[in-house]
């Protein structure tokens, strides 16, 4: 591959975030909001609802960052740019939960619930082109900052993941009123999403019958080896088509084999720790291609968010016939293994492992497959009987 720069995403998740940072009162409890004004929306729904919870988005909020001109160009290999339209659902019959991740910059070990641009930038970048197909919420969440990541233990992910309990448990009394939902989750989202799904929706049946899929990006979902389901959840399988509905979409990309000390694709370490997950024997991470479900090696459709001039808004990019995408096994790892497909003449970004390669291309999981992921969402929808 030759050499490539780095594919941005409007925020480098887990990396770069808002300096902005706010502090949150002793003794509020988890998932509650104590700020104001940087939590009000001007007209439509507000940020902040009457239980407390803290909604970066929502139908019908002013400036929501999960909505907005999808509009896209597509640029060949050959540099020629073409006009991509987004195609909208006409119903509006889904909802998606999404769960973004760590972001946060506050210097605290836990973030506070005041809505800043690292959260609103990442929830345009990963979330926005799913409105297509579904009303999107994203709750706030007390997740663990950037400086405590590695060193906030226990303590940090259970105010986190209690914090995101408390918005998931007044979501689903006050809004969802009997929705089918999509589950969308990356890095310390994806994590939290596998602890909210394995005690709230996994051993229920009701509303296991109301997920649709649950897509699970960089969050180490481990089954029991060979099997699609049997680790983190009991219930919820693997999608194995784009007919299937109740399934786990869930992986970790990678150039090649994740080294032996990577985050991800390993069982019981990295990001697995922070969903209390532990290496059991006879457990392996789960990977499920987004571009080809039913196995074997699919062609990516990533979409890339570009600032336009002021900042206000962006423009969508996406660089077709650039990657394929294929799940492989060994030496006890489980991987999304990305292949550049070489086209002489092609001078378009390409991949690199900005974080290093323990992380593999951690911070591109979402983007690099999001044309594939609401493209599957839409065909979960169309074949969807409740």
């Amino acid at each position: 591959m030759r050499k490539g720069v780095t594919i941005g995403v409007a925020v480098a998740v887990l990396v770069v975030a808002s300096c902005n940072s706010s502090h949150r009162a002793a003794g509020t409890a988890p998932g509650r909001s104590t700020t104001t004004g940087a939590n009000t929306a001007a007209g439509g729904a507000s940020r902040t609802d009457s239980t407390g919870s803290v909604w970066l988005c929502r139908p019908g909020l002013a400036g929501d960052p999960c909505t907005g001109d999808l509009d896209a160009v597509s640029v060949g290999p050959n540099g020629i740019r073409t006009p991509v339209s987004a195609e909208r659902s006409r119903s509006r019959a889904f909802d998606c939960f999404y769960v973004y991740p760590t972001v946060s910059a506050e210097a605290g070990t836990n973030a506070d619930l005041a809505v800043q641009a690292s959260e609103t930038d990442v929830a345009r970048a990963q979330a926005s082109r799913f409105s297509q197909v579904c009303d999107v919420w994203a709750p706030m969440y007390r997740q663990v900052t950037l400086r405590a990541l590695f060193t906030g233990g226990v303590p940090a992910l259970q105010t986190a993941y209690q914090s995101l309990l408390s918005a998931w448990t007044d979501y689903l009394a006050n809004y969802n009123h009997g929705r089918p939902i999509i589950f969308i989750g990356h890095s310390q989202g994806a994590s939290m999403l596998i602890r909210l799904l394995a005690s709230q929706v996994d051993p229920n049946p009701v509303l296991r019958a109301r997920t649709l899929v649950a897509i699970i990006a960089g969050g180490n979902v481990q089954v029991a080896t060979g099997q699609r389901k049997g680790g983190s959840f009991q219930n919820l399988p693997l999608c194995s088509s784009s007919t299937e509905s109740g399934c786990v979409i869930a992986y970790s990309t990678f150039p090649s084999e994740p080294p032996a000390a990577a985050l991800f694709g390993r069982p019981g370490q990295g990001v697995s720790l922070m969903s209390l997950q532990t290496a059991k024997v006879g457990q392996e991470v789960a990977c499920v291609d987004p571009a080809a479900l039913s196995g074997g090696t699919g062609s990516l459709q990533p979409y890339y968010p570009v600032p336009r001039a002021g900042g206000a808004a962006v423009q969508w990019v996406t660089y077709p016939d650039q990657y394929n995408a294929t799940c492989h096994d060994a030496d006890g790892a489980s991987w999304l293994e990305l292949d550049h497909i070489s086209t002489a003449g092609d001078t378009r970004p390409t991949l690199t492992e900005s974080i290093g390669p323990l992380w593999g291309y951690h911070a591109e999981d979402i983007n690099v497959a999001l044309g594939n992921l609401v493209d599957d969402v839409r065909a979960e929808e169309a074949a969807y009987k409740p």
